[in-house]
């Protein structure tokens, strides 16, 4: 089996900000893996808050032996160092296979095509823009949800209340770590709750979550996002929140995402299924997978200006996977701007 693995850059139509970042070009890790000449593709976004960056992960790669039969995927689990090139060999021995069988990978895996509508995320903004972007996307019609980024400077719930204020569309709120304490974090939880929020994804930093008592006290569920980023920390989740969100660039793609859906339904947790900033070509990868989760968060595709492996249908709300084999996407001509 060969491999070949590079870094590329996605670039968005504006900025992305959330409480700790701002992204208009990210560096993906791209994966190309070849058996008795038929190729499958992958890609994975790194995650500088785990110290991850896309030339570290090349590097990784190419210091890694893929295994040398495209069936045997199992036998990433016991490879380890960096999981946003880990989830691209994923991606790329999935679309391998499905390749190789003639049918897309979600069948491969036994599940239905589809899943939970996606939310649309609504970027860090100042109330006023927040609520201007939130009219755009309902005069756009295709979302069905939202999610909201909140920052932790004071401005939180008169954002979600000029949300709010132009749509009653079902509305998440990604806090990033933002908030300081549980008392903080209580005195928005109390006042979101009053504005039909779902639920909180994120309150408090990591350790701060790891000592927090607001899965008793919250008036909305607790999603977390940063304390969950593989199927060992899924039982420690399941103590300090309701719910966990699954990104197969923390995970390491689609194997553990399997794994830790299967363990959070076990312990009655609630799951939804992120994304990164990335192409349709990750977005693909999480979107076979799909149908196992609560809710979806598959837009980082639909956030770029240009996207470099379309394949991936938004029907009603929806990422909908394709069914060609694989993961059904398919390198685009370059972006002519």
């Amino acid at each position: 089996m060969e491999l070949v693995a590079s870094v590329a850059t996605v670039v968005t139509r504006e900025p992305f900000v959330i409480a700790r970042a701002t992204h208009d070009e990210v560096e993906v890790i791209r994966v190309a893996v070849t058996h008795d000449g038929t190729t499958g593709v992958g890609e994975g976004a790194p995650l500088k808050r785990y110290g991850e960056d896309a030339h570290g992960g090349v590097a990784w790669l190419e210091d890694i032996s893929p295994p040398d039969d495209p069936f045997e995927l199992e036998a990433l689990a016991t490879l380890s160092g960096h999981q946003a090139a880990k989830a691209a060999l994923d991606g790329a021995l999935h679309d391998l296979a499905g390749k190789l069988l003639g049918v897309p990978v979600w069948r491969l895996l036994g599940l239905r095509r589809g899943g939970p509508p996606t939310t649309w995320t609504l970027w860090l903004q100042d109330p006023d823009d927040v609520a201007r972007h939130a009219e755009r996307v309902v005069a756009d019609g295709r979302f069905r949800r939202l999610k909201l980024k909140l920052g932790g400077d004071g401005l939180d719930v008169p954002r979600v209340r000029a949300v709010r204020r132009v749509t009653a569309l079902p509305l998440t709120v990604d806090v990033n770590e933002a908030w300081g304490s549980d008392d903080e974090a209580l005195d928005q939880l109390h006042e979101l709750a009053e504005l039909d929020v779902a639920f909180c994804e994120q309150p408090l930093p990591v350790e701060a979550m790891r000592e927090s008592s607001l899965k008793e006290r919250s008036p909305l569920p607790i999603v977390v996002d940063e304390n969950c980023l593989t199927l060992a920390d899924v039982p420690e989740c399941a103590r300090i929140a309701h719910g966990i969100t699954v990104k197969l660039a923390k995970a390491g793609g689609i194997r553990e995402a399997l794994r830790m859906v299967h363990a959070a339904r076990a312990l009655g947790l609630h799951t939804m299924l992120g994304c990164m900033v990335e192409s349709g070509l990750a977005i693909a990868a999480a979107a076979q997978v799909a149908s196992l989760f609560d809710d979806v968060d598959l837009d980082g595709n639909l956030l770029l200006r240009h996207d470099p492996w379309p394949g991936v249908a938004l029907v009603d709300g929806v990422q909908l996977p394709s069914g060609d084999p694989g993961l059904g996407v398919h390198e685009a001509l370059p972006d002519p701007r």
